[in-house]
């Protein structure tokens, strides 16, 4: 059975451990690095996280789609979607 994902205040909580923090400076921490996260890459830029991955922006061409209620096909416009790709080391560890 699959664990339940961390929530925003255990990773608050873990990384204030980790660090030897307060909880409220592991906390700013956690959201400065988030919204630097956000604007380098609502930019058009790229942030990579050793050991975790690379976060990027990604141009996606018109296409044409369809409803799957009704499977009417219909025009999307470009848009742009965030991906990540995930680090090597990540990757080993998980299949280890």
């Amino acid at each position: 059975m699959a664990q339940k994902p961390m929530t925003k205040s255990q990773l608050i909580a873990t990384l204030a451990e980790a660090t030897g923090s307060d909880k409220k400076s592991a906390g700013a921490s956690l959201e400065a690095l988030c919204a630097l996260i956000t604007s380098e890459v609502s930019g058009g830029g790229a942030v990579s996280l050793p050991g975790v991955g690379k976060i990027y922006c990604r141009a996606r061409p018109a296409r044409m789609v369809r409803n799957p209620a009704t499977g009417e096909q219909m025009h999307k416009d470009a848009d742009k979607v965030v991906k990540m790709t995930i680090a090597k080391a990540l990757k080993d560890s998980v299949n280890s």
